[in-house]
């Protein structure tokens, strides 16, 4: 008997002490790194960034999949999903220190068959180490490992701040990650709006989100939902009678799925990404590691407008869709031989499409993926309705060539004096067609609009004003052997306010002559904008390529009273609890290139190209007291500009296709500008924005005296009609209407959720609980009769006050 219990003992004891060993081993880091208490109070659960507008609503976010997660506070999630979250997955989650012994024994007796013996604590212990191993072995292993830093966590935070990171941690499937995230995707909700049937819905989730997803199994889900609703029952959270009143409900989803596309602006957040990442790229996380954008649950506040993105958009579609009409109309377009001899373009786009990529993946060869490009299937193609798309069957090739047969447009808008972009529009369809074409990288010839620019610099440095003769007939540059428009200048002298608001060619090249190509070249580069301008003397009419992002940046100065102002869009980063990362004055980028009475005069002068040039009567339609504006065009009508301003707003469009060799069927006048007309009518119109009509450009004190807006005369009719390579547009103002009453498509941004979600300071605190019939017991699942007293710690201040407080 004496050896008998000897050997117990040595078992038990050994065991013990085998026991210990390991749970030391995994503590030290034997079995993995476990984490410091430092990094368990900073934990670094992957959270998207999210993107904020200048007056706070959401307009989208950047994440992986497993970072798709929007953290809340404690008070911000529903009493609802609390309570259903502790009656179904931990009843004594109060009276626990991290390890509920009792339902861990209860698992190991009945192999698990009677429900789990993780507590919630375990649970985020498991998600915080990111484990989860297949293996059974290894699996026990991590089982020490989670209780190890359930034990820790419980020891230094609170019941709330656990079971607020727990449910900001949660998987709810479809790379949904969150309370606030499922709450929104399924009910388009914030979690404290979140009602009882809906809280045990989501809750049930988690006990397995793809089994129990409503989308893909309702009754699975209805089924696990009414468990939840049961187990709040014997909790003693909801009565008999609303439990079942409850559990005849059926599921009622209000479900939409975020994506890449959806939000405001989404060209804007593409480009905004590589901002981000440049302006973070010297700044370090309190551990020593980078930001990461996908991961970090970034807070980025902009200058973007939601309002105006909405009208910019607005109008590119009324616009874009007339124009395309016409496009497919054209001959060429219709019978295919645009496409004659274009072979190696279709070649190239075909190599690069995602279906060659994914074909290639599979195994098929360059000549079995080519043959596939010419059998019909059924596909969505880009259109022009309200969807933006339409099923259709066709060629893989087809589809190819409909695409690049559409035409392509840009438009952005700022305050010309501080320089915050307020809406920015690289292209038609971002889900379709990726390319930006406001951002510095993409290109374009400018054509007339640089025109305004080689004037201030003649009225800054040589003494010019809107009264000066120019020469209007053929000029010759020695040494390059450039005559601009030799066989149509129309002759005689012209006014520079004249050559400047009819936009005549001859004219400005006499100007240039003045000036010097080197010399403007210089000039342009003062300005700051980033591409170095060549000096030709064809720069003059804009045969250079830039941006719209500087060409905006370079007509800064006329509102700006002189100043160049580089253009703008981020105002603060935040991290993931609200500590400033870094904020952005814009007062270095700020420079002061010409005088602000040269500024102001060209100002004034470029009223005439509005009021009678080649965007006559734009002014007057829009309803501006005073605006400057110019078209452009390049050689074929390849590119299409109009740049507008009035005191408070600068606003650029262009118009053009990717693929060059198909032209634009007009000028700058007739293709763009009613794109920025359209956009400055609707903000003029809508007084919120704080945009006057009767502002007026600030004249200099010693001009007092000098100038009046009248003071500059524009002839009423275009003196020299018709002169080869001018922008075209000069008539009457019935040319130039937009059909404002005409049905609009809408704007390609969509709000990221309802607008009360959207704005941070809309979002409703403690509402829930408010029918007294839906509460039944205030004590927590579980508690003892007296909470002992809460712990504190830094989640106090990260998730916000314990709610009974």
């Amino acid at each position: 008997m004496k050896k008998t219990v000897r050997i117990f003992w040595m078992i038990f004891l050994g065991g013990f002490l085998a026991f210990v060993v390991l749970v030391m081993m995994a503590n030290f880091g034997v079995f993995g790194k476990m984490p410091s208490l430092t990094e368990l109070e900073n934990p670094s659960i992957l959270q998207a960034s999210e993107v904020y507008a200048a007056d706070g609503t959401l307009m989208g976010k950047y994440y992986t999949e497993r970072g798709n997660r929007s953290n809340v506070k404690y008070h911000d999630i529903s009493q609802h999903v609390i309570d259903a979250l502790i009656s179904t997955e931990d009843e004594r989650f109060y009276s626990h220190s991290g390890i509920d012994f009792k339902s861990t024994m209860r698992a190991v007796l009945t192999a698990g068959t009677s429900g789990g013996g993780s507590t919630i604590t375990q649970q985020l212990a498991k998600a915080l180490l990111d484990q989860g191993s297949k293996n059974r072995a290894w699996r026990m292993i991590e089982k020490l490992k989670e209780w190890i830093i359930a034990v820790k966590l419980e020891r230094n935070f609170t019941k709330e701040e656990i079971i607020t990171l727990y449910l900001n941690a949660g998987p709810f499937g479809n790379n949904i990650y969150g309370i606030r995230n499922a709450a929104r995707t399924f009910f388009q909700k914030e979690p404290d709006q979140l009602n009882v049937e809906e809280s045990a819905l989501l809750v049930g989730m988690l006990k397995g989100n793809s089994i129990y997803n409503p989308v893909r199994n309702p009754k699975a889900a209805l089924d696990r939902r009414n468990i939840v609703l049961g187990q709040m029952e014997i909790n003693g959270k909801l009565s008999h009678e609303q439990a079942v009143k409850l559990k005849a409900t059926p599921i009622k989803l209000n479900y939409r799925k975020l994506d890449e596309n959806t939000g405001y602006a989404p060209y804007y957040r593409e480009i905004l990404k590589t901002e981000i990442k440049e302006a973070l790229k010297d700044v370090k996380k309190p551990n020593g590691d980078s930001y990461d954008i996908y991961n970090d649950g970034l807070k980025i506040y902009t200058t973007i407008n939601p309002v105006m993105q909405e009208y910019a958009e607005e109008g590119m579609a009324l616009q874009m869709m007339a124009l395309q009409k016409s496009v497919n109309a054209r001959g060429a377009i219709k019978n295919g031989t645009i496409w004659k001899d274009r072979e190696k373009i279709l070649e190239r786009a075909m190599k690069e499409s995602e279906r060659w990529s994914n074909l290639e993946e599979d195994g098929l060869s360059d000549k079995e993926i080519r043959a596939s490009f010419s059998v019909p299937v059924a596909m969505k193609i880009f259109a022009w309705n309200t969807r933006r798309e339409k099923d259709t069957v066709m060629t893989p090739m087809d589809s190819i060539r409909y695409h690049k047969q559409m035409e392509q447009a840009s438009f952005m808008a700022m305050d010309p004096v501080t320089g915050e972009i307020r809406a920015w529009v690289g292209g038609i369809h971002f889900k379709t067609y990726k390319n930006d074409h406001v951002n510095l990288k993409t290109k374009r010839q400018v054509g007339s609009t640089i025109k305004p620019l080689l004037y201030t610099q003649a009225m800054e440095e040589r003494g010019f004003t809107p009264e000066t003769e120019c020469e209007n007939v053929a000029q010759f540059f020695p040494g390059s052997g450039w005559v601009p428009s030799g066989k149509k200048c129309g002759g005689g002298v012209l006014k520079m306010a004249d050559a400047l608001a009819y936009s005549k060619n001859c004219a400005t090249a006499y100007i240039m002559k003045q000036v010097g190509p080197q010399q403007f070249a210089d000039f342009l580069a003062r300005l700051q904008i980033p591409t170095k301008v060549n000096p030709y003397p064809s720069i003059a009419l804009g045969t250079c390529d830039l941006s719209m992002y500087e060409m905006l940046w370079a007509y800064t100065i006329f509102a700006g009273r002189g100043f160049s102002t580089r253009p703008y869009s981020i105002s603060r980063i935040e991290d993931r609890n609200g500590n400033l990362i870094k904020s952005f004055e814009n007062s270095v980028n700020r420079k002061e290139v010409v005088s602000e009475v040269t500024a102001y005069t060209m100002a004034r002068m470029m009223q005439g190209t509005v009021d009678k040039g080649t965007a006559r009567g734009m002014r007057t339609r829009v309803g501006a007291a005073e605006m400057g504006g110019k078209t452009g065009t390049t050689d074929d009508n390849a590119d299409a500009w109009f740049i507008g301003y009035t005191p408070q707003l600068l606003a650029g469009s262009w118009v053009g296709f990717d693929d060059q060799f198909i032209r634009n069927e007009g000028d700058g006048s007739r293709m763009a500008r009613p794109i920025t007309e359209y956009f400055f009518r609707k903000v003029l119109d809508d007084k919120k924005l704080g945009i006057e009509r009767d502002a007026k450009f600030v004249k200099p004190a010693v001009m007092e005296n000098e100038i009046t807006s009248a003071d500059i005369q524009i002839s009423d009719t275009d003196p020299t009609p018709a002169g080869q390579g001018d922008d075209q547009g000069n008539g009457n103002a019935d040319d130039y209407s937009t059909d404002y009453g005409a049905d609009t498509l809408g704007a390609e941004s969509k709000k990221f959720t309802d607008e009360d979600l959207n704005n941070p300071a809309n979002h409703k605190k403690d509402t829930v609980n408010k029918n007294p019939a839906n509460k039944v017991d205030e004590k927590p699942i579980g508690s003892p009769a007296d909470q002992p007293k809460k712990k504190k710690g830094i989640f106090r201040r990260i998730f916000g006050g314990n709610r009974n407080n």
